[in-house]
């Protein structure tokens, strides 16, 4: 097959890509291969052997992941990247951006599949050739020389075409390139067609499919309802030339007997079809559908191989049931060689207001208590396990919205056994929403389950109901806005204290430029609340307990903030240098009489250095007259961007003991706290955070994270150290060190080697409470992975060093195996 190398559309010899039968030739790494034959056998061979090559799951209907550490150390593989979130693809869904839509290129331009502008008439054949001649005696045009013809949306290019006016048969040899409605194009030495560009017979063949895909046979036919009927055929959704332009062999194709392909459902089925993978036959695939559109359709999805310290070998297999373009129903179950099966289920569906989705896990297996000290027993247990994770948001109209999350499992162990997830706390809420342009109402309601091993559900709080309201309007006399706020919530514990609380605020600010600069910012807020609470006995900390019964408190501040900013050049860059003054003054508040639900976690930071209240959430407001003061600095530079803060606080009146020491307000004078941020290009990316002690110079908090290298290739390392010496009864405030290193080396173009690991450095100098003795690797990961446009194998390693229950320490192996461009990209 003769195919032009300078086409608008083809931009190399798609003729690289084989017909059936005839073998690739591989220029791929041997690693990759003896993935690829270790991934196929463990995985692919019970899968694929199905009716249907469809996923587990489209990438429309992904589950949002709720992870709390940085996702190059959490449990998926880097190299080997998940799909997308759940609700990133449900806004694009429910609220796609308003883009007008451009106008199609001109024909004859580069961007144009199209030579020539279509007839006015769309019953006509508009043409160019180079010579144009007719035959008398079989009444038959004869067009020569470049040959270009075009009907509506239908374009067919070759060398020459001869058109039989009686029989209205057209038949074009050469160098054939047609252009269908459909935006396919279709290579071929001889092809016949109608009068309206329909395609029939066709021999040695290529067609390039719209969404990507190429198919080539040896010959092939157009029906008369517009499908496509190839013989001895061969399918591949990879592209055929790398990004330098150079030609490569597909990862993956199928070779068939017999393929259909219907662009109107865009459905295309094989008969007698065989998976080659780098170029070696594998897997036979007697009966399989996919959609051209990369759309799932039912069928066996792919199984995940693994080998853990608690189970065993574990094979997990399914199927997946698209059971409209809107929702889907995937089954799957999970065999293991040291316990009973196990068997999950996910449904998802996208409704006409917003979308949900629900999974669940079932099994039997035997387990080991912890947590409550009256529930554990030494003896194992076999009961009934599983979880429960469903989440939904829907657009209720333009302002009311409704979402909602149930996250619940039988155990605390559950999830880490079967390697589900690694959260320490499942959160379930609904929470109904109206939003506008100057206001916000909230219902919400939240229950937690805890999985820690040291923490008591019964005094883990439920919050029902919490609302909240805010209203913005603009000031009539000065020109400020000013800020309504009602809020009241309910905390209700099974086996603790329960408090109640309401308030409402009033806050009032006004931003203004002074001639020479200056950004000078006033604040005013007024804030009245009604506590109260019962069982306050049953809280071990003291000063969260506050007083039996109702209690009420007044707050009110003032504040003046100003910022200059400095702009200069420096070093052949632009640098912006901003001192800050602020200067906050409240009454004295009642505090330690209310209970501390919201506040606990108080730490001074470069965060919270300029705030109104330093502390978190609204149990707590810090009190007194205070002036803080610190500067920011930026620097810019062709690829170079610094920035660093340093502040400190001064308080002016004496206050009561409210912070407690080693949070870096206790006294006058706080501690100095501050940031920096140095970036190179993309290159180098570097963050410290730091809080020196007042008195000592002592480091009370050291926390820095250094990332270097591109995507493909980097190294990335981040330590942190509290050193604060908060004593022990505050659990939310604990001491801690630990260091995380993650890493990445791209090779031979497609392979890498990526590791992780996570290392408490604590010791009981630091934390009495610490079990570490200084160096405690938490999880260790090691692995390799290939990936190119069209698959993912990958081989991971995992050692957990901590076992909780019947959650073993131990290794974990787990293999992937992911093909892309047939329904789950």
């Amino acid at each position: 097959m003769r195919i032009p190398a300078n086409g608008p559309v083809l931009y190399l010899p798609l003729c690289r890509l084989p017909l059936a039968r005839r073998p690739l030739t591989v220029r791929l790494p041997l690693t990759a291969r003896l993935l690829a034959c270790a991934a196929l056998t463990a995985a692919a061979l019970p899968a694929l052997a199905g009716e249907a090559a469809a996923q587990d799951r489209p990438a429309a209907m992904q589950p949002e992941g709720q992870q709390e550490t940085p996702p190059e150390l959490e449990d998926a593989d880097p190299g080997v990247p998940e799909g997308p979130f759940f609700w990133d693809e449900i806004d694009e869904a429910l609220y796609p951006q308003a883009v007008e839509e451009a106008p199609a290129p001109p024909a004859g331009t580069p961007e144009s599949p199209f030579q020539i502008e279509p007839p006015a008439d769309p019953n006509q054949i508009a043409f160019e050739a180079d010579e144009l001649g007719y035959g008398t005696s079989d009444d038959t045009v004869v067009a020569s020389g470049n040959v270009v013809l075009r009907r509506q949306d239908q374009q067919l290019r070759a060398d020459e075409v001869r058109w039989n006016r009686s029989t209205g048969a057209i038949v074009a040899t050469g160098d054939i390139r047609l252009v269908d409605e459909g935006g396919n194009v279709l290579y071929t030495d001889r092809l016949e067609l109608t009068d309206e560009l329909r395609a029939g017979a066709m021999q040695n063949m290529l067609l390039v499919l719209a969404q990507g895909g190429r198919m080539a046979a040896r010959r092939g036919e157009r029906t008369d309802d517009g499908r496509v009927v190839l013989i001895d055929s061969a399918y591949s959704p990879c592209p055929v030339e790398t990004a330098e332009g150079c030609a490569q062999d597909p990862s993956w194709r199928i070779t068939a007997d017999r393929v259909a392909y219907d662009p109107a459902t865009q459905m295309i089925r094989f008969r007698g079809a065989r998976l080659e993978l780098f170029g070696l036959s594998l897997v036979p695939l007697p009966w399989m559908e996919i959609r051209a559109d990369g759309q799932p359709v039912s069928g066996l999805v792919t199984p995940d191989l693994r080998i853990s310290a608690s189970n065993g070998v574990e094979v997990e297999g399914g199927y997946y049931w698209r059971i409209a373009r809107n929702r889907e129903l995937t089954l799957k179950g999970t065999a293991y060689t040291q316990v009973l099966p196990m068997a999950s289920a996910r449904y998802a569906a996208l409704t006409e207001t917003g979308a949900y989705q629900v999974t669940g896990y079932i099994t039997s297996s035997s387990r080991v208590p912890i947590g409550d000290a009256a529930a554990i027993d030494p003896a194992s247990e076999r009961d009934l396990r599983g979880y429960l994770d469903a989440n939904g948001r829907f657009q209720l109209s333009e302002h009311w919205s409704v979402t909602s999350s149930i996250r619940v499992t039988s155990d605390r162990t559950f999830l880490r056994r079967y390697d589900i997830s690694r959260d320490d706390r499942l959160r379930s809420m609904a929470n109904v929403q109206r939003i506008d342009d100057d206001s916000y109402l909230s219902f919400a309601g939240w229950a937690t389950q805890t999985l820690r091993v040291d923490e008591e559900q019964g005094l883990v709080p439920m919050a029902l109901p919490v609302i909240d309201y805010r209203r913005r309007v603009d000031d009539p006399l000065l020109g400020g806005r000013v800020m309504l706020q009602a809020n009241t919530m309910a905390l209700f514990r099974a086996n603790g204290q329960d408090t109640q609380r309401a308030f409402a605020k009033a806050e009032w600010s006004l931003r203004r430029f002074t001639p020479w600069g200056q950004v000078v910012e006033l604040t005013a807020l007024a804030r009245g609340d009604a506590y109260h609470s019962d069982e306050n006995l049953l809280t071990g900390i003291e000063r969260y307990r506050g007083e039996t019964g109702w209690q009420g408190r007044g707050i009110a501040l003032g504040a003046v903030d100003v910022t200059y900013p400095l702009i200069g050049g420096f070093m052949g860059g632009t640098q912006v240098l901003t001192p800050h003054l602020q200067l906050v003054a409240t009454p004295d508040i009642k505090n330690l009489e209310v209970p501390n639900e919201d506040s606990r976690a108080i730490d001074l930071e470069d965060t919270n250095l300029f705030s109104l209240n330093r502390f978190p959430g609204y149990d707590r407001f810090e009190e007194g007259m205070r002036f803080t003061y610190g500067f920011d600095w930026r620097w810019m530079a062709p690829g170079w961007r610094v920035d660093a803060s340093l502040g400190q606080s001064y308080r002016l009146t004496d206050a009561p003991a409210l912070f407690p020491d080693g949070t870096g307000l206790t006294g006058r004078t706080s501690d100095i706290t501050g940031r920096l941020d140095v970036r190179w290009r993309e290159f180098v990316k570097y963050t410290h955070r730091f809080r020196v002690d007042k008195d000592t110079l002592a480091v009370r908090r050291n926390e820095w994270d250094v990332a270097v290298g591109t995507r493909q290739t980097y190294v990335e390392a981040g330590y942190l150290r509290l050193n604060r010496d908060i004593p022990l009864v505050l659990e939310d405030l604990r001491d801690r060190e630990e260091i995380r290193l993650a890493g990445r080396v791209a090779f031979l173009d497609h392979m890498s080697l990526f590791g992780s690991a996570v290392i408490n450095l604590t010791d009981r100098a630091e934390d009495p409470g610490s079990t570490s003795d200084g160096f405690e690797p938490l999880r260790t990961r090691l692995g390799i992975a290939y990936e190119d446009e069209c698959i993912e194998l990958g081989l991971t390693w995992r050692r957990d060093t901590r076992s909780t229950g019947d959650a073993q320490a131990g290794n974990s192996f787990l293999l992937r195996f992911r093909l892309k461009g047939i329904g789950f990209d």
